[in-house]
C-alpha cells in the first residue's frame, strides 16, 4: 500500500507554504562553428568571336611515329654494313677495262674509227670514282692522234691514278699520241709483235695546185694576212710558211718527248727518231714494262691493287 502524501492531509485553507522555484542549472554555450571551406569558383570565360577550338585530344599516332623511326634507323644500319662489306672485300670489287680505240680527237664522240677525249676521260673517271672498282685497265688500240686529244686523256688518266692503280694494255698498236697517254699509267703490258713507242709530230699539207692548173681551175683568195690561207691544196707552203709549220712541229715534239722520258726511264736517244717498236724489243728500253695480253693485265691490276690496301 502506497504512504500517505502529507500534503494530502492537511486541511483545507491552511495557508500554503510558497515554495520557492528550483533554479535552472547554468549551461555553456555551444562555441560557434568554423564556415566550412569554400572553393573558389572560377570566373566565367570571356565571351570571344571566332570558332570556338575543341579541346586538344592525345595524339594516338605517337606510338606509330616512334616505331617507324626505329624501323628506317635498322635499316640504314643495315645498309651502311652492307656497304663496308661490300667495299672491303676484295673478292668483290673488280677490274674496270677502259677502251681507248681508234684515231684519238677531242670531243665525245666516237665510232670504229675514231675515240673522243671526252668518251675516254669520262670513262676513266667513272671508275675512279666507282667504290666497286679497285683498278683500272685502258686498252689500247691506236695510232695515235692530235696531242691535244692525248693531253686532255691525260689529266683524267691522272686524276683516276691519284685513286687506284691504271695499267695499259696494248693491242695491235700504242703508237704516237696513245703512247704518250699510255706513258701516264702505272705499268704497260705489250704483245710481243705490238706496235708501240713512234714519239714524234707530223703535220702534212697536200697540193694539187698543178693538178688544178692542167684542169684550167683557178682560186682567187682574199685574205686579211700572209698565212691565212696555209696549208690550202690550191697552193703549196712559201718558204716563209714551211719555216714556221717546222717551228709548230718541232716545239710540239719537245714537249711530246720531254713529258714521255720524265713519266718512264728511256733514253732519248731511244725513240727521238719517232719510229715504231716492237714489243719484244720495246721492254728491253723501258717502253714498256712486261709482255702479256688482257687478262695479263688485269690480272696485274689486281695485284698492284691488293699491295696498296
Amino acid at each position: 500500500m502506497d504512504s500517505p502524501d502529507p500534503y494530502d492531509s492537511m486541511p483545507a485553507g491552511f495557508p500554503e507554504t510558497a515554495v520557492p522555484p528550483v533554479a535552472a542549472e547554468p549551461t555553456a554555450a555551444p562555441a560557434p562553428q568554423p564556415a566550412p571551406p569554400v572553393l573558389p569558383v572560377p570566373p566565367a570565360p570571356a565571351p570571344s568571336l571566332g570558332v570556338n577550338t575543341p579541346p586538344a585530344q592525345k595524339s594516338t599516332g605517337s606510338g606509330f611515329k616512334w616505331l617507324l623511326l626505329i624501323f628506317l634507323g635498322i635499316i640504314i644500319i643495315t645498309a651502311l654494313c652492307a656497304a663496308l662489306i661490300v667495299i672491303t672485300d676484295k673478292d668483290i670489287r673488280s677490274v674496270s677495262v677502259v677502251r681507248m680505240e681508234g684515231t684519238m680527237i677531242t670531243g665525245d664522240y666516237a665510232d670504229e674509227e675514231v675515240i673522243g677525249s671526252e668518251v675516254v676521260g669520262r670513262e676513266l673517271r667513272q671508275a675512279a670514282d666507282d667504290p666497286m672498282v679497285e683498278a683500272i685497265v685502258l686498252r689500247v688500240n691506236s695510232p695515235g692522234g692530235t696531242p691535244s686529244a692525248a693531253q686532255e686523256i691525260i689529266g683524267d688518266l691522272e686524276y683516276a691514278k691519284s685513286k687506284k692503280p691504271v695499267v695499259v694494255s696494248m693491242g695491235d698498236i700504242g703508237t704516237s699520241a696513245a703512247y704518250y697517254v699510255s706513258a701516264h699509267a702505272d705499268r704497260i703490258y705489250a704483245n710481243p709483235d705490238t706496235f708501240t713507242a713512234g714519239v714524234g709530230v707530223i703535220w702534212e699539207f697536200s697540193d694539187i695546185s698543178q693538178w688544178m692548173e692542167n684542169e684550167g681551175y683557178n682560186i682567187s683568195v682574199v685574205k686579211s694576212g700572209s698565212k691565212k690561207d696555209m696549208g690550202r691544196e690550191s697552193r703549196p707552203l712559201s718558204a716563209d710558211e714551211t719555216t714556221y709549220a717546222e717551228k709548230i712541229v718541232n716545239d710540239s715534239f719537245e714537249n711530246f718527248i720531254a713529258d714521255v722520258t720524265r713519266e718512264r726511264s728511256i733514253a732519248r736517244a731511244d725513240i727521238e727518231d719517232g719510229r715504231v717498236i716492237r714489243g719484244a724489243d720495246a721492254i728491253k728500253m723501258n717502253v714498256i714494262d712486261e709482255l702479256g695480253n688482257l687478262n695479263d693485265a688485269i690480272d696485274g691490276a689486281k695485284r698492284m691493287a691488293e699491295s696498296r690496301r
